[in-house]
Formats: C-alpha cells, structure tokens, sequence
C-alpha cells in the first residue's frame, strides 16, 4: 500500500472535500481517502502508480498538487457508518436555506441574499450528487453533475440580468434588516453543517473545528451580505447589494464549472 499526500490550496469547505471525492470515484486503486481541510491536505491510500490519481487532481482546479508518496503499512480503515446520514443532514439544513433566503430575498428586493440563496443550492447540489448516485455508476454521477452544473449556471446568469436591470433602473433599497438577520442565520446554519461533517471525522479538537468554520466560503459570503445590509442602511444606496450579489454570483458559476469537470 502505498500513501500519497496532496495539497490542495482551494478546498476550504467540505463541498470541495465532496467534489473531490466525486472525481476520485472509480479508480480502483484507491483504498481510502483522509481529508484534512484546515490545513488543506489529502491523503489518498492506494495500490500501484499516483498517475492517474494526480491527473484528476489537478484536473478540478483546485490547486492540487502531489507533496509526498510512500510506502505504508495501513490497511485497514475506519469508514463512518453514519456518513449518509450526515450528508442528507447537511443536504436538507442547505436546501431549507436555499428556499428560505431566495423567498426573503425576492420579498426584501435584496440580490445579496438571492445570490446567496443560490450558493447554498451548489452546495445542496455536491451532496445530492453524491447521494442519489450512491450506488449508481460513475456515468450515471457524471450525468446528474452535467445537469446540475448548467442548472446552476442558468440561475447565475438570470441574477447577473437582474443585477444590470437593477443597477441601470430606478428601483427601490433592499430592506438592511431582513439582509442582516437572514444572513446571521445561514450563517449560523452553515456553522452547524461544517460541526456536523466535522464530527464523521472524529476531529474533535476545537481550534480544527474553528478553523474550518472561519475559512469556509460560505462563512465569508455570509459577512458580506450582512456587510452590504449595513452599508445599504448607511449610504441609503441599493450598490452594496448588487456589488456582494455580483461576487456571489461569480463564485456560484465557478463553483457550477467545477461540478461540470465532474461529467467530463
């Protein structure tokens, strides 16, 4: 058995842990992945050459690059039971915020929200793919991530326009306060899902767990969001929320382009 480490400077949440994991499937060499996303590390335990291993590494984009190969004695791992079951857990808290901060924010006029909305729906869709396909074969995954992939992209370029139109149109402030309390609560909510993968991991030491809440992307759009309601309320101006919506909607493309390297 052979042990190699990766690192890969772009996976900072455990969607790209999934995708990751998506890509791999299939190659029979590998016994058992670990994943090590504070400090941005993978370690794959396989049989024979990394070629391939690497070639679909760096094929995600992600910054991947092989560290380190060597022999290991290990040969058996501990899989969690309840990983299926973790992953429908963060899969509905993701899909229920979906919903709730595309209502709130179609309600509040606020695009930051929207936008948001569909960053949790890219995230509910790397867990869906993973499990409606399990037990499935890698065409069929390939298939759902090619479908899901140009979903997302359709609903990015939609709010782009909706950007232009508000942006160029007279329209009215969003409401600064459902921005901010919605905000606080995906952001409470995708705190929870990064403590509930953390745990299938038996990483139980707080600062890793801190660790990987505070890199988190969606951590971060969270903040902005919040950020723009305050401005809003501030510079009485709707720019903000189109500006936090424009970069959320450029991270939900490139977010689609990575689920479509999986159908390749």
């Amino acid at each position: 058995m052979n042990k190699t480490i990766f690192e890969i400077t772009k996976m900072d949440c455990p969607s790209e842990e999934n995708l990751i994991r998506m890509k791999l499937d299939g190659i029979p060499s590998i016994a058992n992945l670990d994943f090590d996303i504070p400090n941005r590390k993978l370690t794959v335990f396989h049989s024979g050459e990394t070629d391939q291993i690497e070639k679909s590494v760096i094929e995600l984009n992600l910054g991947g690059k092989k560290i380190s190969t060597e022999q290991t004695d290990q040969t058996e791992f501990n899989e969690n039971a309840n990983q299926k079951k973790l992953l429908w857990s963060v899969l509905a808290i993701n899909f229920a915020f979906f919903i709730i901060e595309m209502t709130t924010g179609i309600i509040s006029k606020s695009m930051g929200l929207v936008a948001d909305s569909l960053d949790m729906l890219a995230d509910s869709f790397v867990y869906g793919i993973s499990l409606f396909a399990v037990g499935g074969t890698v065409i069929k995954k390939k298939r759902i991530a090619k479908l899901a992939g140009y979903f997302q992209i359709t609903l990015a370029i939609i709010g782009f326009v909706e950007v232009l139109r508000r942006f160029f149109g007279d329209e009215k402030l969003p409401n600064f306060s459902t921005m901010i309390i919605v905000s606080i609560f995906a952001l409470i909510a995708n705190g929870i899902c990064l403590y509930i993968l953390q745990k299938s991991k038996s990483k139980e030491e707080a600062h890793m767990k801190a660790s990987m809440i505070f890199t988190s992307n969606d951590v971060i759009i969270n903040l902005g969001v919040i950020t723009a309601g305050l401005l809003v309320n501030w510079l009485s101006s709707s720019k903000p929320d189109l500006i936090i919506g424009t970069i959320v909607f450029v991270l939900v493309i490139q977010g689609a382009f990575r689920i479509l390297k999986l159908s390749k």
